[in-house]
């Protein structure tokens, strides 16, 4: 049994709470869970997320912007995804290739063949096998990350990302929801407007399902298996 599960979504979507429930609950089921995320999830890529996140950054060019993106997606599939891919464990990782399109193509409005081409190159090749994507309207997203700004310490405001102008979220749902539209089953929509253990059930079926696993769907592969 094994599985590469990315966890998808707009800010504010509910996705890092939604990964929390999930990798509890694979536990508990005595699963064995690597969870990583990006931009991040080694030394490096992490030091570079502070870099892409920082309101310092502000005025960051869009092609420094993805080029960073793709940087640490390559040190975290080579240092860590492909190695854990291999095993028969269960991967989560919140964001993956499907975000540089939804953020970068559609938000920034960037050539989707050159995005298309890094993340082939940054990714090895590997694709997951089951995508979550937590989809609620931009205004909620927008509110949750108001309130939790304000349930931190001054000073923890949005970051960079967060803080972009309304349309720039709007034109990254749209993108979401177009790929998952062409993603063939891949991508499975969740809506995340509903209470918290609610979304929980909803996203543990598409797992259950996909632990079950029918060749023609999620069933885990090899990375080699992934190659296109």
């Amino acid at each position: 049994m094994g599985l590469f599960v990315t966890f998808e979504g707009i800010e504010g979507s509910g996705k890092t709470t939604q990964m929390d429930l999930a990798e509890a609950v694979l536990r508990d089921k005595g699963a064995r869970v690597f969870r990583t995320r990006e931009p991040g999830g080694t030394q490096i890529g992490e030091r570079i997320r502070s870099v892409l996140l920082s309101p310092e950054s502000r005025g960051m060019d869009f092609m420094t912007e993805l080029l960073l993106i793709e940087a640490c997606r390559a040190q975290l599939v080579r240092q860590q995804l492909l190695p854990q891919i291999e095993g028969e464990g269960i991967v989560l990782c919140d964001r993956f290739t499907d975000a540089t399109l939804a953020y970068q193509g559609y938000g920034r409005g960037m050539d989707m063949g050159l995005i298309e081409e890094l993340n082939q190159v940054a990714a090895a090749g590997i694709c997951p096998d089951l995508t979550i994507l937590l989809d609620c309207p931009v205004g909620i997203g927008i509110d949750r990350i108001r309130r939790r700004a304000s349930s931190q310490q001054k000073g923890n405001g949005p970051d960079r990302l967060e803080g972009e102008e309304r349309g720039f979220h709007e034109r990254v749902r749209t993108g979401y929801l177009e790929l998952a539209r062409k993603s063939g089953g891949r991508i499975r929509v969740v809506d995340s407007t509903g209470g918290v253990d609610a979304v929980q059930e909803k996203i543990f079926a598409h797992l259950q399902s996909a632990l079950e696993g029918s060749k023609e769907t999620c069933r885990f592969r090899k990375s080699s298996d992934r190659i296109g």
